[in-house]
């Protein structure tokens, strides 16, 4: 009785060694997996909280943007409006002149801080925009055209940007004359709106061509850092050549840059 007892534990002594070894590996496993998961949850509490500190940053950088802009607002000197800071043109300059008055160099002095702390944590330009309305230059005026009074005005706000902080590099010029104009040009209530600056990013995209071609079109733009040898012409869009159906669509307002020679 003895004798078969004893080989009955014999027998299931291997079992219960197997079996200890299989819980040992399952164990493993699970502490693998455990170790696994508790990495990655790491690794996705960490990328959050870079995320929402990013959001936290840029929340704050409108904040203050928009806290700049207030007094202004508020005073009816400037609109925003889907994030394009528009200035009326009597604010900036006097009648069919491109002379920045004292109260416009002013308000431009109050933009540039904000302007710069904004551009220098985005990867993104500024467009500034010169729009007239659609009465004709008199005679007498040095100007030619309102193309030219409205590139002028343009420049000269683009440069007191750049006196007063924002980054040469980050910010340049371009003139619509009397196109795009946001009221009706039949009662001069209407047409101060019509004459007015814009800021704001631009969509920009730069054809290359071998051969140089006669420089064509409406709309002429002011540039800075590119090499004016290279320039054939630089054209602005808004609605038309549209490239969306959607005529709020950012994409249509957007710059072209033909440049001469081949992209390095």
């Amino acid at each position: 009785m003895s004798v078969e007892l004893d080989g009955d534990h014999e027998s299931t002594a291997p079992i219960w060694a197997a079996f200890g070894d299989l819980m040992s590996v399952l164990l493993g496993v699970f502490v693998l997996i455990l170790v696994g998961v508790i990495g990655v949850q790491l690794q996705l509490e960490m990328k959050l909280d870079a995320e929402i500190a990013q959001r936290e940053a840029e929340e704050q950088r409108r904040q203050t943007l928009e806290q700049a802009l207030a007094a202004p607002l508020a005073a009816g000197r400037i609109t925003l409006v889907d994030g394009r800071i528009g200035i009326r043109g009597s604010v900036l300059f006097a009648d069919a002149s491109d002379q920045l008055q004292p109260e416009g160099r002013e308000l431009l002095q109050s933009l540039a801080g904000p302007l710069a702390e904004y551009l220098a944590s985005r990867d993104e330009i500024l467009m500034v925009s010169g729009f007239t309305d659609d009465r004709l230059v008199r005679d007498g005026n040095r100007f030619s055209d309102n193309l030219e009074l409205s590139a002028q005005r343009a420049l000269n706000v683009t440069r007191a940007l750049i006196r007063d902080g924002v980054p040469a590099e980050s910010v340049f010029a371009a003139a619509f004359g009397a196109e795009q104009p946001v009221s009706s040009n039949a009662d001069e209530a209407g047409r101060a709106k019509n004459r007015r600056v814009e800021i704001a990013p631009p969509v920009i995209t730069f054809v290359y061509e071998s051969r140089s071609k006669t420089i064509a079109g409406q709309f002429e733009a002011l540039r800075a850092g590119l090499d004016e040898k290279r320039l054939e012409r630089i054209e602005g869009y808004a609605d038309r050549q549209p490239r969306s159906p959607d005529p709020k669509a950012a994409e249509n307002r957007r710059i072209e840059i033909l440049l001469r020679g081949q992209p390095e």
